[in-house]
């Protein structure tokens, strides 16, 4: 699901009567660790998961993930569970635009970077200054026409730097790269069309030589990909699409899948009805991971299209799953299908956390996907077998995962009909967590996650396909799931497949988390709470009250004095806090695709705006 101010995709579906009623209590911890444990899990094995080497990268933050196994963890550890209560305000820096903030700031050598929503301006701030003041900006004025064709907002994730650059993505569909010391601009790609609805709205990686970036566009019926870019010139090295024939997907001799579901020739178009491919989502708009000693990247594809599934009988291959690619020549190496024939807009671009664990006494190379669809898998990333698959919050519409198949085993009372409403189907589109990233912590061995508590009640409608316009076909009502809260933020014993404390937050938590050496978490809230957080027992130590809801990713560095700083965007918007960045109307409950309904109070807890918010001990 990606982004939109433009008011009639908002509030394109049709409205439906509906009673809600939607907890506004203060957040607060339920179900603490176990005494006995001093917060830390049991695990199953023999030791707790660990960091590959490759996670490891010293004190600065130089892409959103921190490192390509996307753990989001710092070594830092000045900040400690102790003198967090003592963190202030040392700079802060207003961005003078009303949209979702969503992207990590960057912190390379004596600065720091970061990227606007739209028009995706890139700040630097030099870190060795009193207030922490503006190095230089670079203004790459994308089409002012792409605000229109964003799904949800016209948010951006976050820039990458590496050998002296800096790559971004803009919100028409451009890639790039400027000299990171004066903003100098070296090349520009345009990769994206949006004529076609076709935006970019993700982080790219970069890995070696080579850039990889994806698309946005699942609900304007776009055709996902992914490209790998040379980082000197921009020039594209291989481009692989997410449906269609196999020499489109890069699918040839190394393609080894796991599980027979995902074997067999051109199932990007057998898959579908006839012609359907071709318009058939799978955009490639999250999180990307690189393991370097398997030369493999990992990411996961969108929605098919349109939400109305019963339009499209079939598994919709590649949609809604997760490729392993090799980096060099991008053919795929296995495919996993977290949920064939999507029917909920459980996307699969939440990120793939690359850990090593002892499973069943054999030690396996993993990745870590907490998926949309309520699940947190466990999948061995040579070969994609899913070890375990646990549903890590309230779950209605399937009945788990078959591990022997790989199978997602739907819940048939709650699998939507078109003119037919289906009520209260968990989760509701933006899934138990959505985008919005996890971390985990290489001295816990646990999987810090934000999360949403949302519920659906949704009618399929027929849609036609005409390129540059919305192609859902359904409407929507999202509201709060069990107990009234709507968001939560937890810590997951990953070799036990269990819960072990929660958060409960009145909004969804947005926001991506970070953890640290210090033994601390740190995380947003929709109001604009800035919160720690004991990463060993989920005990709130400090917040501060920030200008704006929080919906970015909070990063941690050391500057060049040696002091360690905590930075956050705070500025609400995004799919979730639409209703305040459109601005939307709350009476309208099928407003930014339903979401609005879920979100009618938001606008009286938090207004538009966004800041750059950079903390420390005095």
């Amino acid at each position: 699901m990606r982004h939109s101010t433009l008011p009639f995709f908002l509030s394109a579906l049709t409205a439906i009567a509906l009673g809600l009623t939607l907890s506004s209590s203060q957040a607060q911890q339920t179900s603490p660790p176990d005494e006995d444990q001093g917060g830390v899990p049991h695990n199953s094995s023999t030791s707790k998961p660990r960091a590959p080497a490759f996670a490891t990268t010293g004190p600065e933050w130089a892409s959103p993930g921190k490192n390509p196994a996307l753990t989001r963890y710092s070594e830092l550890k000045q900040i400690t569970a102790e003198n967090v209560k003592d963190l202030k305000v040392v700079s802060s820096f207003s961005t003078g635009l009303n949209k979702g903030h969503e992207a990590a700031p960057l912190l390379v050598g004596s600065t720091l970077y970061f990227v606007t929503p739209y028009p995706n301006v890139v700040y630097a701030l030099d870190v060795t200054k009193p207030g922490m003041p503006l190095k230089w900006k670079f203004e790459p004025k994308p089409l002012a026409a792409s605000q229109g064709v964003a799904c949800c907002d016209v948010v951006n994730r976050g820039a990458a730097y590496a050998d002296g650059r800096l790559f971004f993505n803009t919100l028409d569909g451009q890639t790039i790269a400027l000299e990171a010391e004066s903003g100098k601009e070296l090349w520009r790609s345009q990769l994206g069309d949006i004529s076609r609805g076709e935006t970019i709205t993700m982080a790219p990686l970069v890995a070696k030589d080579k850039v990889i970036v994806g698309n946005s566009g699942g609900e304007m019926g776009v055709r996902g990909w992914a490209q790998a870019l040379d980082v000197a010139t921009g020039k594209t090295v291989w481009k692989a699409y997410s449906t269609g024939p196999d020499t489109e997907v890069l699918i040839g001799d190394d393609y080894k899948p796991f599980y027979e579901k995902e074997k067999g020739k051109d199932l990007g178009v057998t898959t579908w009805p006839a012609g359907m491919w071709e318009q058939g989502g799978g955009t490639v708009w999250g999180w990307i991971s690189y393991d370097p000693e398997l030369n493999l990247i990992y990411y996961g594809t969108s929605n098919p299209g349109p939400w109305n599934s019963s339009m499209r009988p079939g598994d919709n291959k590649w949609t809604a799953g997760i490729f392993a690619r090799d980096l060099d020549t991008g053919q795929a190496r296995w495919f996993y299908q977290l949920s064939p024939h999507d029917v909920s807009d459980y996307d699969g671009v939440n990120e793939n956390i690359l850990i090593d664990l002892e499973w069943k006494g054999e030690q396996r190379k993993v990745l870590v996907h907490p998926d949309r669809n309520g699940h947190v898998y466990v999948i061995d990333r040579t070969s994609g077998e899913v070890l375990s698959a646990e549903a890590f919050h309230f779950v209605n519409s399937s009945h788990g995962v078959d591990l022997k198949t790989g199978q997602l085993l739907y819940n048939e009372e709650k699998r939507p009909q078109t003119n037919k409403k289906v009520t209260n189907i968990c989760p509701a589109p933006p899934g138990a967590k959505d985008w919005q990233p996890s971390a985990f912590s290489h001295d816990t061995g646990l999987l810090y996650m934000p999360q949403n508590n949302l519920c659906m009640d949704l009618v399929e409608t027929e849609v036609g396909y005409i390129a540059g316009t919305p192609y859902v076909g359904a409407d929507v009502h999202m509201k709060a799931g069990p107990g009234g809260h709507r968001g939560e933020y937890s810590a997951w014993d990953i070799t036990a497949g269990k819960e072990v404390w929660t958060i409960k937050e009145n909004f969804p938590v947005w926001s991506g988390t970070v953890v640290t050496a210090g033994n601390v978490a740190f995380y947003g809230t929709m109001e604009g709470w800035f919160k720690a957080i004991d990463a060993t027992t989920g005990k709130e130590l400090w917040k501060f009250k920030t200008g704006s809801g929080i919906i970015g990713q909070p990063t941690t560095w050391a500057g060049p004095d040696g002091k360690q700083y905590v930075a956050v965007l705070s500025g609400v918007g995004g799919w979730a806090g639409a209703i305040v960045s459109g601005p939307l109307d709350g009476r309208d409950g099928t407003a930014a695709l339903g979401f609005a309904n879920a979100m009618r109070d938001l606008p009286e807890h938090t207004t538009a705006g966004g800041s750059l918010y950079v903390f420390a001990l005095p």
